[in-house]
């Protein structure tokens, strides 16, 4: 038996991104290409017509950016999931994506590498951003100031471990801290769990507590 492959649309006005993104799809038996675009117009259109799963879109292209396909895609329910792919990695940028229901972000620098990666992790439902976009994310939520007060007691956390507390001391849901880190909402939520054990606290509230008196987040 078959097994059904992943569509596949890209949309770029530089056609060498494009020819290149499709030598490296023909690379996985996976995945198939089904077409691409060069602006903007009827993207959305074309990915319905040939039965996209996942939707590769430039943020700058002519006659419709991106961001105006993704207001689209937010305001509609469409059969596909979308990674943009951007020479830019400026946090406000990044966040607008997210909120407009983006599955993945890849500056051009790491789509070569990461790419193959981020459709396989977008088309199983998760989200998906490389490296250099997860740490403009966590940067924008955690104090960028190291704790210098002599004190070690944050010592006994996982670096994994600081991120998921910090995250939850900034209020963000497990779904928000799950999209920031590319893991699962069931992942965050263990670790929670290990935290609360871990500190010796009852709930989230202790754990909130627990990073305003060592100060992981900015007060």
């Amino acid at each position: 038996m078959s097994t059904k492959k992943i569509r596949i649309f890209l949309a770029d006005d530089h056609q060498v991104l494009i020819d290149g993104m499709k030598s490296v799809l023909a690379t996985t038996s996976d995945l198939e290409f089904v077409g691409s675009a060069s602006n903007g117009l009827n993207v959305i259109a074309d990915a319905v017509k040939t039965k996209t799963d996942i939707l590769v879109i430039d943020i700058n292209m002519p006659e419709k950016d991106g961001i105006s396909l993704l207001k689209d895609y937010s305001q509609n329910e469409f059969p596909f999931r979308i990674i943009v792919l951007s020479s830019y990695d400026d946090i406000k940028l990044i966040k607008e994506v997210m909120k407009l229901g983006a599955s993945g972000y890849l500056t051009k620098q790491c789509a070569g590498e990461d790419i193959l990666e981020a459709i396989h992790t977008v088309a199983n439902g998760e989200f998906y951003y490389c490296k250099t976009v997860r740490d403009k994310i966590f940067a924008s939520f955690a104090n960028p100031q190291k704790n210098n007060s002599g004190s070690n007691s944050h010592s006994v956390l996982t670096e994994r471990e600081l991120e998921i507390i910090k995250l939850i001391s900034m209020e963000y849901s497990g779904k928000e801290i799950g999209e920031a880190l590319s893991i699962s909402s069931h992942t965050v939520e263990t670790h929670r769990k290990n935290l609360m054990k871990k500190l010796e606290v009852k709930n989230t509230i202790g754990l909130v507590k627990y990073a305003l008196k060592n100060n992981l987040i900015n007060q």
